[in-house]
């Protein structure tokens, strides 16, 4: 088999899927500066005479899939294949497999810090050291930049993945109290507390955002919910800034009707003008969509793939987490 690589891979991880499956034509999409077009994509795929396909943010279409049916399988460097036509794989009877939860250590690392930053008032504080604010035995910092420790907060998450699991699983020991809303799980440890959605916003100190993409979650988070937050609650996301209506998120913020929001995902990438309004409020962590974007993610992500190559193929394991087209089981196996 001949595996044509545009996803960014590691030596070893190369030398495993060599030594699996025999040859590998490596063309990552970073010296592109971009991940490869649809147009771009079929010519690498014809000109490598590709037996399959590991990409990571490249434009896997039905065009691309169907004018390659010899495609033994699809692995998608993603948390989720959002940039594959999944549907047209399964048609053809091609498994799509992913990489969940490859960047959970890096999202859960900015969550725990950038919660902090806003806690502590570190931002401002900065901003004060480096305006030359500091005069002599003053001690105005002290006074204005006071914060609170995140010791004793109650940390409320809605939807209990991976990522939610490993917060809970990292903050609980601080202590914090978590208490979560996924309707999904049905088993957890017992030391966090499964609830209503509306428990979650109203009873929360931190209400943090981690659920994908749905017709059910789009717009899910509204300002009925917003309202029910305590005046020095913080609002996190981390997600996908479809799940939250961003006209709700804006008017609490511009009412200070909650202390402050910590926001990886817009609506617009890159924002708006509406984006940047709820952006420059001084009282919003905001970054460009980074919260996964770690040099370790690359190897995570190499790692949980060929593990489940290694499973597929090598030791006939069918039932894997990281198979994304499941239905393929019925019709292609």
């Amino acid at each position: 088999m001949r595996i044509l690589i545009t996803a960014p891979y590691n030596e070893k991880g190369l030398k495993e899927l060599e030594t699996q499956f025999g040859e590998v034509v490596y063309r990552s999409w970073k010296p592109n500066g971009r991940a490869y077009n649809e147009t771009e994509l079929l010519e690498l795929l014809a000109n490598s005479k590709a037996d399959a396909l590991i990409t990571e943010h490249d434009h896997v279409t039905a065009t691309v899939i169907a004018a390659n049916p010899q495609l033994q399988f699809i692995g998608v460097c993603r948390g989720t294949p959002s940039n594959v036509a999944v549907a047209t794989a399964t048609e053809m009877g091609i498994p799509v497999f992913f990489t969940p939860a490859r960047n959970a250590q890096a999202v859960v690392e900015m969550f725990i810090s950038n919660v902090i930053m806003l806690l502590r008032n570190t931002i401002p504080g900065i901003d004060w050291l480096k305006g030359r604010n500091w005069q002599e035995g003053a001690h105005d910092s002290y006074l204005a930049f006071k914060g609170n420790e995140l010791a004793g907060r109650t940390i409320g998450l809605v939807g209990f993945g991976a990522i939610g699991q490993l917060i809970a699983k990292l903050v609980k020991d601080y202590p914090c109290k978590i208490q979560f809303f996924d309707p999904y799980v049905t088993e957890h440890d017992k030391a966090f507390r499964k609830t209503g959605i509306e428990d979650v916003f109203s009873t929360s100190d931190i209400v943090s955002i981690h659920l994908p993409v749905t017709n059910e979650t789009k717009g899910m988070i509204n300002g009925s919910l917003m309202k029910l937050m305590k005046k020095d609650a913080i609002f996190v996301n981390t997600a996908r800034a479809a799940v939250v209506k961003r006209e709700d998120l804006l008017d609490a913020l511009e009412k200070k009707a909650i202390r402050g929001a910590i926001l990886d995902v817009f609506d617009n990438e890159p924002p708006d003008a509406l984006d940047y309004r709820i952006i420059d409020m001084p009282h919003v962590i905001a970054t460009p969509h980074i919260a996964g974007a770690t040099h370790e993610v690359e190897d995570h992500h190499v790692e949980i793939l060929n593990k489940a190559l290694l499973q597929w193929y090598a030791k006939g394991n069918k039932k894997i987490a990281e198979l994304a087209n499941k239905e393929i089981l019925t019709i292609h196996i």
